[in-house]
């Protein structure tokens, strides 16, 4: 009974810093491209927290310094970290969705095929780019990313230290903003091509009044948008990719 006190003298420090470790992993998981998901099922998104949990906890231990007095703090700040790491994530995808979304309204092929990726419904083009999107991020080592951010975090944000509200406005609104002009970035190229169509179309409507130019321009500005995504597509994706590996790199910091 004596060595079985002893024993878990040494390993009640160790649980409870693991179990802070998983309430901000968890946060980050919760929200992490590909692997937090709604379309894959709960228990596989707890075992994929289990398992970052697992990487992250054996390095970042010594420098937990646990207070069961301040427990329930510990958590809520813990939960509140997670979830600013996983949502400055989120956003780079959430800004691939809108990308697709204002694409399809600029080439008038914005019918909803149903939900994708995510279980919001979207345009074709924001399915195709989303899929395209996590298949690179996650075949890039996003794993291997996200673990590290994780880690590095607790250089940044230690266990019961939380920013002021006003520095988590003023990040969370650069990030928002940022991710809106992510999305118009890689939306130009469809809404230049939308403009220099809609532009002709009228010169030729106005040039020839009797002339159906709807019936002519229809197929025109689907097959335009089908071949520029293939065409842009891979260009794309690649600066996406780029930007989402920045996030990943320093995602408490300033975008």
């Amino acid at each position: 009974m004596h060595a079985l006190a002893q024993l878990l003298d040494f390993s009640e420090p160790a649980l409870v810093s693991a179990f802070l470790v998983f309430m901000r992993v968890g946060s980050v998981t919760a929200l992490l491209p590909g692997f937090g998901e709604q379309s894959i099922p709960m228990r596989i998104r707890l075992l994929v927290a289990l398992a970052f949990t697992a990487i992250v906890w054996p390095v970042v231990f010594e420098s937990i310094n646990i207070s069961l007095q301040s427990m329930p703090m510990l958590m809520l700040t813990e939960s509140a970290i997670g979830f600013l790491i996983g949502i400055s994530i989120r956003l780079i995808v959430m800004a691939l969705q809108l990308a697709g979304s204002i694409a399809a309204q600029s080439t008038s092929i914005a019918q909803v095929a149903g939900s994708g990726a995510t279980p919001d419904p979207m345009p074709a083009i924001g399915n195709i780019l989303v899929m395209a999107g996590l298949t690179l991020v996650l075949v890039s080592g996003l794993h291997v990313k996200a673990a590290l951010a994780m880690i590095s975090s607790y250089e940044i944000m230690p266990p019961g230290f939380f920013p002021a509200g006003r520095d988590v406005a003023e990040w969370g609104t650069a990030h928002v903003a940022s991710a809106f002009a992510l999305a118009l970035t890689l939306a130009s190229p469809f809404i230049v091509a939308s403009f220099a169509y809609n532009v002709g179309l009228g010169a030729i409507n106005r040039a020839m009044p009797s002339l159906m130019v709807a019936f002519i321009g229809a197929p025109a500005i689907t097959a335009g948008a089908i071949l520029m995504l293939l065409l842009a597509s891979p260009m794309l994706l690649d600066f996406w990719n780029d930007h989402m590996d920045l996030v990943l790199a320093n995602p408490l910091g300033m975008p």
